[in-house]
């Protein structure tokens, strides 16, 4: 399912003063920026609040990672308070961008955010839980390397796989492993609003000691007579047979459903809604993109930078660019949100996911494309 499309985010010169995120929130600080800005000059008033709390920059979202507790063996999540400029107003579902320095390069995904945008007063944190993959750098780091206090990058939370206000009257949950970590973010928030109405939650994980949230699952059922959920544990039960759905939830046609888990489970929920005619039911969230062709690579030049870089053909531009120390244009990273879109200068380049090749005068997605051949980017 498309993400949002946002504006492109430009990129801003250290020396050129930055619109202060959160300023019409709150006008007292922006004043007080404004002011330290005509003593401080050339220096940005950014450069000392930094210093005072890492926090405070207006150049970009930043949070603090206050506690990091276990899930399952191998999942996490991160508690995380975030910096100057963060809004709550995120919707129940969406994801947020994170970054992490290791060994001295900023490392970014994209993560499911778990808590609820209703926040009780004076705890305005967010939470992500992550699990860790045998392929996933990041995501282990993120599990067993990250200590409290550590300070990471934050990407504005975005996403159009969110829970309505208010909620439909009948709910459905399909969720497999960590698919359930935006669902999670739904339900607390329902809790919140108090509409767990008539909600089914069907998930899917390997063992019962393999599922996320698992006693906090088990008390909202407790405490919900309109929250059922029904746990598969796939070693002993095999996976869920989307087209013996009847079996499970008898009603499932007549119910708005969300669904969040592997590829073939979406897929093979998309045939089946769509064959009964209500394909308009059934809302998906995907995780990963397919990358289906690999550039040729060659050398990518960064007109307004001034660098360059030369890379392989399986390299993204976006991993190019920070790699040579060059703030680029971020979102999801996932090929989805548009706002890493820059414009083609000179040279050609390919997406990974569907090999389809970009002249120059195109605007391309750095996350997902590569260098075919050399090339010059506007960034």
């Amino acid at each position: 399912m498309a993400k949002n499309t946002i504006k492109n985010t430009a990129r801003v010169a250290d020396t050129v003063r930055p619109t202060i995120a959160g300023a019409k929130d709150k006008p007292g600080w922006h004043l007080l920026r404004t002011i330290a800005g005509r003593i401080t000059t050339p220096l940005l008033p950014d450069d000392y609040l930094q210093l005072a709390n890492p926090l405070w920059s207006a150049r970009e979202l930043r949070g603090r990672v206050l506690e990091v507790h276990r899930e399952t063996v191998d999942s996490a999540t991160l508690v995380i308070k975030p910096g100057w400029g963060f809004s709550f107003d995120y919707e129940a579902g969406q994801y947020i961008g994170i970054g992490l320095l290791v060994d001295g390069r900023w490392r970014w995904r994209s993560y499911s955010l778990t808590s609820s945008p209703i926040t009780s007063k004076g705890s305005r944190t967010i939470t992500i839980t992550v699990k860790a993959m045998p392929e996933g750098f990041l995501s282990t780091h993120l599990v067993g390397g990250v200590a409290p206090g550590t300070i990471v990058r934050l990407a504005a939370p975005q996403g159009n796989f969110v829970m309505p206000d208010p909620a439909p009257p009948a709910v459905l949950f399909l969720t497999a492993g960590s698919g359930i970590t935006p669902v999670m973010s739904m339900l607390r928030t329902l809790v919140r609003r108090g509409q767990i109405t008539d909600v089914e939650h069907v998930h899917s994980s390997p063992t019962e000691d393999d599922v996320m949230f698992a006693a906090e699952l088990a008390e909202l059922a407790d405490r919900h007579e309109g929250y059922r959920l029904r746990v598969r544990a796939t070693r002993t039960e095999g996976r869920l047979d989307i087209d013996r759905l009847d079996e499970v939830v008898p009603d499932w046609r007549e119910r708005q459903t969300w669904a969040c888990g592997p590829e073939a489970m979406l897929e093979s929920a998309q045939r089946k809604w769509k064959s009964a005619g209500i394909a308009d039911h059934l809302h998906l969230e995907r995780f990963a993109v397919t990358r289906a062709a690999h550039a040729s690579g060659g050398t990518v030049d960064f007109s307004r930078s001034g660098k360059s870089a030369t890379v392989d053909g399986a390299t993204s531009l976006m991993d190019a660019g920070e790699a040579a120390g060059i703030q680029m244009p971020f979102g999801c990273r996932m090929g989805i949100c548009q706002s890493c879109v820059v414009g083609l200068l000179d040279g050609h380049v390919r997406d990974l996911r569907t090999g389809v090749e970009h002249e120059p005068g195109s605007r391309v997605q750095t996350c997902v494309s590569a260098a075919s051949g050399d090339c010059v980017l506007d960034v």
